[in-house]
């Protein structure tokens, strides 16, 4: 096997092969924008299927249709009620952070009514307002400005579409859960019988990869939202609990909780501003327990969980978000895993011919 010769035909029909894979990398980028609602809803659909059958037939539910939206009410009675826990705490935070910023001036400049100080300030100096907006600085300035203005009406104007795009990926994951067995069964007539059996065993592959990717993340996940949580609890860090549920929910995409970094310096500051401690011994106490989460994380249960699960180093994981992303943007990292598992199972299964001593 080993010594086997490299036929011309051989080298050739590799050469197709690649140029084929490389041809559907650039549709799929060239398309991204149309496909990525479809992935997105697949991506929802393949989670939702579990409960969806659940629902019918445990819970004996008489239709499909009504299965889909019983589980749907579910889902979004689960999201709300973890929104109702931090979003108000959150709403709480910036409310006494108004009262602070508005008592601080009230010190610092002696003045009781900062809005009527700044009507009075507005009154007196009317004349030379009057003058600034007239003169070819602000001429100026505003024709610097006006560009970037219509390019945050532009932003705007693409999250409405985002939002449409929304209610289309509603749509196709509805259809896909309408007839998920039709088309997990069925899709593999696409390709010629021939080379069914092929691609039979590589999906096989990756759907028992993606089931245990979709467990070990969770539980990684759900283990690192509890450490959090004790940890800020222990350091008495304003919305211990609430701040550590979202860090946990963000790490179902890995690496994603690194943003709740801006948060967290915002209730730095706030619990600094509100009880007079130092502000950097407070961000420090916070950092701190970012690093210890992460180290445990990372040198024990990551490599425990998502090694046993996936038979996969986490830093291939890791190498697979970041080389799809690259090539293909934010669809890459939703089809980062099945296509990094798929090419993984087809150098097992067809290449070392490790399944076969199974």
């Amino acid at each position: 096997m080993i010594n086997k010769t490299i036929t011309f035909d051989t080298f050739v029909r590799w050469m197709i092969g690649a140029l084929i894979v490389f041809a559907i990398l650039y549709i799929i980028n060239y398309l991204s924008s149309v496909l990525l609602p479809f992935f997105v809803a697949w991506l929802f659909a393949y989670l939702l299927y579990p409960i969806v059958k659940f629902v019918q037939y445990k819970l004996h539910v008489p239709s499909r249709m009504l299965s889909i939206v019983v589980t749907l009410i579910f889902v979004i009675a689960v999201i709300g009620g973890v929104v109702w826990l931090i979003v108000p705490s959150m709403i709480e935070q910036f409310e006494k952070l108004g009262e602070l910023a508005t008592r601080y001036l009230q010190q610092k400049t002696q003045i009781a009514d900062v809005p009527a100080a700044i009507q009075e300030w507005l009154q007196d100096h009317n004349q030379e307002i009057e003058k600034f907006f007239k003169s070819k600085d602000f001429t100026d300035a505003l024709q610097l400005a006006m560009p970037k203005v219509f390019n945050v009406l532009g932003q705007t104007a693409n999250i409405i579409i985002s939002i449409v795009g929304s209610f289309i990926t509603l749509l196709y994951m509805f259809f896909i859960l309408l007839d998920y067995e039709y088309l997990t069964n069925n899709w593999i007539r696409i390709f010629p019988k021939k080379s069914r059996p092929f691609w039979q065993g590589v999906a096989t592959d990756v759907e028992k990869a993606m089931n245990n990717y979709m467990r070990g993340q969770g539980l990684v996940a759900l283990i690192m939202g509890i450490l959090f949580c004790i940890g800020f609890t222990i350091i008495d860090f304003p919305m211990a609990i609430g701040l550590g549920i979202m860090i946990g929910i963000m790490d179902l995409v890995p690496y994603l909780h690194s943003l709740a970094l801006i948060p967290t310096v915002f209730l730095a500051l706030l619990k600094a501003a509100d009880t007079g401690q130092n502000f950097w011994i407070i961000l420090a106490s916070a950092v701190a327990v970012f690093i210890i989460v992460q180290l445990i994380i990372d040198l024990i249960v990551t490599p425990k969980v998502m090694g046993k699960a996936m038979g996969m180093n986490p830093a291939i994981l890791l190498l697979s978000l970041s080389v799809w992303g690259a090539l293909l943007g934010f669809i890459g990292l939703i089809v980062a895993l099945p296509l990094t598992t798929l090419i993984m199972a087809y150098y097992q299964r067809y290449v070392t011919k490790e399944n076969d001593v199974e």
